[in-house]
Order: C-alpha cells, then structure tokens, then sequence
C-alpha cells in the first residue's frame, strides 16, 4: 500500500498527470476539427509540459535545479533529464511552422517562469497575470499548435475554440487559486486575495457560463461537441460549487486535473457514436 502510495505521489509529483491532461486537450482538437494529428508531436507536448512544469515548480535557478539534496527530488530530476531527452528527439521531426509557434509559447513560459520585469521576480509573482499566462499558454499548445502542425488554416471557429480553452484553464485554475491563499504572500494580489472565495467562486461559475455560450458562436457545430461542452459545463459549475479552501489533499492535484482526461474520454464515446 506505501508503496502505490509512494507511485501515485510521484506521478502527481513530477507532473506526468498534468501532461496527461495538457495532451487530452490536444486529442480534443483532433476531435473538434476532424484532423490526425503526428505522433511526434503528440509526444513532444506530453514530455515536454513534465520538463516544463518541474523545472517550473523544482527551482527556475539553474544551480537550485541541477543541486538536488533530498532523494525524491532526484528522482524527479532524472526522470524530468530522461524527458528533456525524449522531447528533443520528437522535437527534431516537427515542422519550422510548429517551431515558430513553440518559440512563442517558450517566450511566454520563461516570462511566467523568470525573472523579467524591474520590480517583480517573475509574472508568476503578479497573481492575477500569471492564470492568464497559464491559460493563454495551455490555449497555444492545445489547440493552436495541433492545428498548424497538420497544416489547417486558422478559421473563425479555432479561434472561438481557442477562447473557449483560454476560460477552460481559467476555470481549472481557480480550485489552485483558493487552495494556495494559505501559502501565497500577500503581495501577489490573486485573484481570491483581491475579491475573497466566494466571489472567486461567483466568477469562475461565470467563465464557465461564458464557456458555454461561445460553443453557438461557431460557424460549424457537431452534435457531439455540444453534448460534450454541455456535460462540461454542468462538471465546471458543479466544480464552483464544492471548490473550498481547505481542500483534501488531491481535490485540485489529482481530480481536477483529470477533468480534461475525462472529457477527452467522453469526446471520445461521443464521436463513436455519432
């Protein structure tokens, strides 16, 4: 039992449940514009979101990263070296199109991650900026990036999804948002810090209303993408509801970040059957 126990912290840990999610989004867009999608790509943005997210969360200081004490976090550090490795090698198959819009994406992730602004370490430390970086960065590789690496053109309707993934990480993000008041200084002004939880609540309940009106704003809609959307939403606003701050120790860490792999899998049966 330990030692399922010690496994499951270490999948959660070194971020492969995070990568798992960013990668249920992408199969989204596959799904949403009927397009196949390489399988180099499909792994670089799995090994690459694990070498992003713990260098992100390990330590953005090259001798606070590569000097490692504790013995856990060594393991997290090969295992995050094995798929910095394997993300190059994927890497070398993908498009200069896709490259350029990874560039992109890179520069936001070292601004959220590095300290480049005068009077703040990163935009990690500006609370309210930072979810809207994560989201727009999330929105770039889930559905930017999986269109211009099959060679589609950006129509009205990516966009609109594009929006749509933007509220989605918004949303996702606000359970973190409320369960990190008891750690944040108070000098990062987030968003539960400037207008309280309950408030937070009200407003994420609205992004996900916000959500699921832009589905009719599309040019094209299948009818297992509004069944889809429309389960979604009830799953988001329900999230509002039983979102706390003192949160169980895997409520935002584990079950709401496998939302995205449950409406993947629901997309999934959907499609199947229509």
């Amino acid at each position: 039992m330990n030692f399922m126990k010690r496994l499951f912290d270490f999948y959660l840990d070194a971020s492969i449940h995070v990568a798992l999610a960013v990668v249920s989004l992408v199969k989204v867009t596959t799904f949403f514009f009927n397009v196949e999608l390489d399988g180099h790509l499909m792994y670089f943005v799995f090994f690459g979101t694990i070498v992003n997210y713990n260098f992100i969360k390990y330590g953005v200081e090259a001798k606070k990263y590569l000097l490692v004490g504790n013995r856990y976090h060594k393991n997290i550090q090969f295992f995050s070296f094995v798929c910095f490795a394997l993300t190059c090698y994927h890497g070398w198959f993908l498009s200069m199109d896709t490259w350029l819009i990874l560039s992109i994406l890179a520069a936001l992730t070292g601004f959220y991650a590095l300290p480049v602004l005068p009077r703040a370490r990163n935009l990690r430390s500006l609370g309210g900026l930072k979810i809207l970086v994560v989201a727009l960065v999330w929105s770039g590789i889930t559905v930017v990036l999986p269109m211009v690496g099959t060679h589609k053109v950006l129509v009205w309707d990516v966009w609109v999804e594009v929006v749509q993934r933007i509220l989605l990480v918004l949303v996702l993000l606000i359970p973190f948002e409320i369960r990190d008041l008891a750690y944040d200084e108070p000098e990062l002004k987030t968003i539960p810090q400037r207008i309280g939880v309950m408030r937070t609540k009200v407003f994420g309940a609205f992004l996900v209303l916000m959500f699921f009106i832009l589905t009719y704003f599309k040019d094209v809609i299948s009818e297992s993408e509004l069944i889809a959307k429309g389960v979604l939403f009830l799953v988001l606003g329900g999230l509002m509801f039983v979102t706390k701050r003192n949160q169980s120790k895997y409520f935002s860490s584990f079950w709401v970040e496998a939302i995205p792999l449950f409406w993947c899998g629901l997309i999934w049966v959907l499609v199947y059957l229509f």
